[in-house]
């Protein structure tokens, strides 16, 4: 996956003091607070459209920087924005795809891997990054709050160490969470 494709790109986002910006904040403050009747109500005094606007799509979003798109290059070539649980949907069936093809992935002692690859083992490795960041970003206080953050950062450490190790993932993809990626490698 080309990464000219845009499937990875910095999010557009509603300038700090804008009422995009404002109903973006009450969004992120009720989601979290287990009332979703509250979470999807229009907020008194504001506008419909505005509303509506805001919350078009909960888009795969690493927190208020980035965001990610969805395209395999196969069946959906022009990236597109989708839901999270859509793109984890895809990304688990692409990764599923890539793992079952033995042309990719030879089961047989010996067989020859294909001259891509490295290529594949990185793209998979890239999205999987995205999922993790979307993760801190979005439900890390969810996971907090049900006390395995310790089981999520050993498996993300474990990942970003295999990752750094054998350079399966770009610097520059690793912008989302660079603070916590910096104090696992102490860079």
């Amino acid at each position: 996956m080309c990464r000219n494709q845009k499937t990875f790109r910095p999010k557009k986002s509603a300038p700090s003091g804008s009422k995009g910006a404002k109903l973006q904040k009450h969004i992120d403050a009720t989601l979290g607070s287990g009332n979703l009747r509250e979470a999807v109500r229009l907020p008194p005094g504001e506008d419909l459209n505005e509303w509506l606007a805001v919350n078009k799509s909960r888009t795969r979003s690493t927190g208020l920087r980035y965001e990610y798109r969805w395209a395999d290059g196969v069946t959906i070539k022009k990236p597109i924005e989708v839901s999270a649980p859509k793109y984890v949907e895809y990304l688990m069936d692409w990764i599923e795809a890539q793992l079952d093809d033995e042309l990719i992935f030879p089961q047989k002692i010996g067989a020859p891997f294909p001259p891509n690859f490295l290529d594949v083992v990185k793209t998979i490795f890239k999205r999987l990054f995205r999922v993790y960041a979307h993760i801190y970003h979005t439900h890390f206080q969810k996971i907090v709050s049900l006390k395995e953050e310790a089981h999520l950062n050993t498996c993300f450490k474990h990942f970003v160490l295999f990752t750094w190790e054998f350079r399966l993932i770009d610097k520059g993809e690793l912008a989302p969470l660079y603070e916590i990626v910096e104090s696992i490698l102490q860079l």
